[in-house]
């Protein structure tokens, strides 16, 4: 099969990925064998691609937004059969014993393991899943449209509800882009008035495209006081930026798995009247299905860009500067041997 490995992590702007030829992998005995269909490029991938996250698994295959179908199962799986379609996400194996897991935080799992990190992922004509990690898909969306609601959705739901908007409350999304404008969607589904912020000026008419109240630069100041905020865009010096824009009690929810330093903050301007800062650590599995559920349900869909899987690497480099709005999705364009 053909598959993209780390060959040296490095800045996207060279050729850390090599394109590599290698056997289709045998799935464990809990595991589902997955023909990939679509997968979704994540701001993730980039992070293990350069090297911001540490290299777990030399040589690793990048990809945890996965649409495929079941093309075989280890001998302990139940409940799967070939031909079933799948979604592969983050979140690859947990203990299952640990205190985190035993009262319903599996997310914070010291035993976890992530596709794409420490498992080679979608970025290839087959990969393998745990059977207990496989998400059943909702039918009559297509295989592009659902790969970024895998990661992009999953996590930007988390991010939402760490944020802990009030009902009809005032959101701020800094930065735009795969996660952030399916969070919008689904703040606006609930009744948020919803103001983003963020550089790119064709996100910012995505953004009002789809109902936001105002989109403005990333270092801007709303039009009003936040109730919440996310920061979706990895960069520290956002931190005290938001903060400052949250109105008394506010909350701000930092998305993702890598961020650049923050600058020291000031107690009165940033942090008084009971403001808070909150973490994101990847999502439960229990966060993923309800969030499939709810994009079914509001008919949250993602703006799309499909690039073959041979054009990986652009699709990083493109995703880096900013190209596209909305999120970039690999395509399979090769049909499966017989």
């Amino acid at each position: 099969m053909r598959a993209w490995e780390v060959a040296g992590p490095g800045p996207i702007e060279g050729e850390p990925l090599r394109l590599v030829g290698k056997p289709v992998p045998t799935p464990g005995p809990d595991e589902l064998l997955v023909r990939v269909r679509a997968c979704g490029v994540c701001r993730t991938d980039l992070h293990v691609t350069e090297g911001d996250l540490p290299v777990r698994r030399p040589g690793v295959t990048p990809g945890h937004e996965v649409v495929g179908v079941v093309a075989g199962t280890g001998g302990m799986v139940t409940g799967f059969a070939p031909g079933d379609r799948v979604g592969v996400a983050w979140l690859r194996r947990t203990d299952g014993t640990c205190g985190y897991c035993r009262r319903g935080a599996e997310n914070l799992c010291p035993a976890s393991e992530y596709t794409g990190w420490d498992a080679d992922g979608g970025y290839a004509e087959y990969t393998t899943v745990p059977a207990a990690f496989a998400y059943r898909l909702p039918e009559g969306v297509d295989d592009v449209a659902l790969a970024p609601l895998l990661c992009a959705g999953i996590i930007g739901y988390r991010a939402l509800r760490r944020a802990a908007l009030p009902r009809g409350g005032r959101l701020g999304l800094y930065g735009f882009g795969g996660s952030a404008h399916l969070c919008a969607q689904l703040a606006l589904a609930q009744g948020a008035t919803v103001h983003v912020l963020t550089r790119d000026p064709a996100a910012r008419r995505l953004a009002l495209d789809l109902g936001a109240a105002s989109a403005r630069g990333a270092y801007d100041e709303p039009p009003e006081r936040l109730d919440s905020a996310i920061l979706f865009a990895p960069v520290g010096d956002l931190v005290p930026v938001a903060l400052r824009a949250l109105d008394r009690g506010g909350v701000l929810s930092v998305a993702g798995i890598h961020l650049s330093d923050v600058p020291p903050l000031r107690y009165e301007s940033d942090l008084f009247y009971e403001k808070e800062l909150r973490s994101v650590t990847s999502n439960t599995r229990e966060d993923g299905r309800d969030f499939l559920a709810l994009a079914a349900r509001h008919g949250i869909r993602a703006t799309t860009h499909a690039y073959p899987l041979d054009q990986a690497q652009q699709a990083l480099r493109d995703l880096k500067a900013g190209r596209f709005d909305g999120a970039a999705v690999l395509v399979n364009d090769r049909p499966p041997k017989s």
